[in-house]
């Protein structure tokens, strides 16, 4: 049972719901417009996941070998960090991760396309494969790209555009300029998630060789680009509650604005690292929360 609560530590399901958010906005948009499959959203949602949990995975490996998981850093203690799990274990468990991850892409690829879009077949599968490369990518490699400073690009396009116009295509097999908003608001959020935990980190990340965007800016800079990124999803979401307003119900997600202005007051308020631990999981969780409540209000 120990081995089992490891493992499902390792995972971080803590990460999960913001990583399903743009799966959620873009099968309302494709109920809304009468082409929503349950068949979809299940195989899109466990693809998602399956893939958070090897970016995770990939994660700790990844820093764990480096070295950059060290006594230095605030976050929770890592599974290789520990000595909980082996590097030879997270890299087995990497390995059938990556199978998981092929079967469910192809599962929901054939259940969308089947035979009848066979260029977009293709078109998938190769953002498929681009996934996992990055989910692995982010911390392995000798060229890992997130000690370059290019987590939160990757994060901006994975987890906002290809998460929710992607998805979108699945269902609809066409683009909707619908879509584009929701799929910024969520990309910059996520974004913002990365960025918060980098400066968490940024003194043991820093002293490890790992070159967040954080390290980059420094202690001040980094907080004025989270300020960007959290106030640049709040005005896109608006622009696309006014553009697309239909009733006012249309704007309840406006309520998750509330907890991104207390967030912002924090972080404007920090002078402890440490204590920008705990907002990790509040800002996952109303990006999550974000994400429903513009779902339900464009159903409805």
């Amino acid at each position: 049972m120990k081995n089992i609560s490891i493992w499902i530590s390792a995972m971080r399901l803590r990460t999960l719901p913001l990583s399903v958010s743009g799966i959620i906005i873009a099968s309302s948009f494709a109920a809304y417009n009468g082409c929503f499959d349950w068949s979809i959203f299940t195989l899109a949602i466990l693809t998602t996941v399956s893939l958070q949990i090897l970016s995770n995975l990939a994660n700790d490996y990844g820093d764990g070998v480096r070295g950059t998981d060290n006594d230095e850093r605030l976050g929770p203690e890592r599974a290789i960090q520990s000595g909980a799990i082996s590097p030879e274990m997270m890299f087995d468990a990497i390995k059938l991760n990556i199978l998981i991850c092929i079967a469910f892409a192809f599962l929901l690829i054939f259940t969308a396309f089947g035979s009848q879009h066979f260029l977009l077949a293709l078109l998938f599968f190769g953002l498929g494969i681009a996934s996992v490369i990055a989910a692995l990518r982010y911390t392995i490699g000798g060229d890992a790209y997130g000690y370059r400073g290019l987590g939160d690009i990757f994060v901006f396009i994975f987890f906002g555009l290809v998460s929710v116009i992607g998805c979108y295509i699945l269902y609809a097999k066409t683009l909707d300029h619908v879509v584009f908003l929701p799929a910024i608001t969520i990309g910059l959020l996520s974004a913002a998630v990365l960025n918060l935990n980098n400066m968490r980190d940024i003194e043991s990340d820093k002293n490890a060789g790992k070159i967040t965007m954080a390290v980059k800016l420094g202690e001040e800079k980094s907080k004025k680009y989270h300020y960007f990124l959290i106030m640049s999803a709040i005005i896109v979401s608006g622009l696309f509650g006014i553009l697309y307003y239909t009733s006012v119900f249309n704007l309840i997600f406006i309520l998750a604005y509330i907890p991104l202005f207390i967030h912002l007051k924090k972080v404007k308020e920090n002078k402890d690292p440490k204590s920008l631990d705990p907002e990790l999981k509040k800002i996952a969780l109303t990006t999550f929360f974000l994400s429903v409540l513009m779902a339900v209000g464009h159903l409805f």
